[in-house]
């Protein structure tokens, strides 16, 4: 199984409104696709340093992967939503065991 973290950090002028919005689009976007074992996002806790925003999407292989990025709704809310949201972005997917989603 494949974690695809990814961490965001906002521009100074996004809100605490479009945050939630955000939460809410990508919950919603994510609820049917096949693809995804596990999805959770939300904006950091502030507990240690680190970025605004932060995505971890499990799915079962590199091909599972691909469909989960390239969903034509992912890439629309890539584009249209996060994009100008964000300031920076930094991914990266790591190779973890089915019992990490509970299988």
């Amino acid at each position: 199984m494949i974690a695809h973290l990814v961490i965001w950090t906002w521009h100074p002028t996004v809100t605490g409104d479009q945050v939630e919005g955000l939460v809410h689009t990508l919950r919603e976007l994510t609820a049917d696709m096949p693809s995804l074992h596990r999805y959770e996002c939300g904006p950091a806790l502030g507990l240690r340093q680190g970025g605004d925003f932060g995505v971890i999407a499990v799915v079962h292989d590199a091909a599972g992967l691909d469909a989960y990025l390239d969903d034509p709704r992912h890439r629309d809310v890539a584009t249209k939503v996060i994009g100008p949201m964000a300031a920076s972005r930094i991914a990266v997917q790591i190779e973890v065991p089915p019992t990490f989603v509970g299988q």
